[in-house]
């Protein structure tokens, strides 16, 4: 059996592989859609971030009936509080939920091998045991780099443990979700700024310099010319990463780098949703209004077909 320690540190790093090595620590939020957000031209960026990019297409295949039947059920869902009105906090809790479908599967396709007792949590020692459990016999010593395998352990045991909130050893789904993609809640951000500085911290000073810096993301080999955007991310760490000029990356101006502040798109668009919804202005939809307006929220063949026309017609 292969060490399954990888889950969290491939899991970790697997978000973030498909993009330039300068980039490959920031965390940014993804796109709602992959549409350009324009009423005016169709919905389809309103369909993607209302159900998320997969779902969509599949509302794209129904007919307007089964579509606004599907819809009314969506907003019983939404309703969470069952007052008969969506709010704009339900509206945005259910798009930044869609929006974490891709993570949501990835935690589902994982649950059942860490789950050995199948209660419905996951426990420390059911993840260390199923993770790295085969190699402990002897404290790894079977293993040609223990040291890292321990460390690694000890990481993972620090990452469970913020994780998990009520602090019973045990994992419950949000939990483990946070577990495995910290990075996607805000009580993990100090979890998420300490191992990236372990990551590329060389000296263990417990600060990233220059070198630690471009060597995270550049090593020249065999007298190989520094690309032009080492120097350029050379003169960011100067100018705009090290914020007090000490010539070292702290905790705090790493979180800076790391996590910066974006513009919350989910918030956004239950906005504007609603904002395009609210007939009386109450800044509250009923299910009567949304499905009054069902084309914005979600496609069927009728709506694809009126924006191929809007399209032909563009094109003619």
């Amino acid at each position: 059996m292969q060490l399954l320690f990888l889950g969290t540190l491939a899991l970790f790093v697997g978000v973030t592989v498909a993009v330039p090595a300068q980039e490959k620590r920031v965390h940014h939020k993804p796109d709602l859609s992959d549409h350009v957000h324009d009423d005016a031209h169709g919905y389809q960026y309103d369909h993607e971030a209302f159900l998320g990019k997969e779902e969509a297409k599949t509302f794209d295949q129904l007919s307007p009936e089964e579509s606004k039947e599907r819809l009314g059920k969506i907003v019983d869902r939404i309703d969470t509080d069952k007052d008969g009105f969506i709010s704009h906090a339900e509206l945005h809790h259910w798009i930044k939920h869609r929006q974490r479908r891709y993570i949501e599967e990835n935690v589902d396709k994982h649950w059942k091998e860490y789950d050995q007792n199948k209660d419905g949590k996951i426990g420390w020692i059911e993840y260390k045991n199923t993770t790295y459990g085969y190699y402990m016999d002897v404290e790894f010593d079977d293993v040609d780099d223990k040291e890292s395998y321990k460390a690694m352990l000890t990481r993972d045991e620090r990452r469970f443990k913020s994780a998990d909130r009520d602090g019973d050893g045990v994992a419950t789904t949000e939990e483990f979700t946070a577990f495995l993609h910290p990075e996607e809640f805000d009580h993990m951000r100090d979890i998420v700024i300490q191992e990236t500085i372990e990551d590329i911290d060389k000296n263990g000073d417990g600060r990233i310099d220059l070198q630690e810096y471009i060597g995270d993301m550049f090593t020249p080999e065999n007298g190989e010319n520094e690309p032009d955007w080492v120097t350029t991310e050379k003169k960011h760490f100067s100018e705009f990463r090290d914020m007090n000029q000490d010539g070292f990356l702290d905790a705090s101006e790493v979180s800076h780098w790391i996590l910066p502040g974006e513009v919350d798109h989910a918030d956004n668009e239950a906005r504007h949703l609603i904002h395009e919804t609210d007939k009386d202005n109450d800044d509250k939809i009923t299910k009567k209004e949304i499905l009054a307006n069902w084309n914005m929220f979600v496609g069927s063949q009728a709506t694809n077909y009126g924006e191929d026309l809007t399209k032909r017609h563009d094109e003619l």
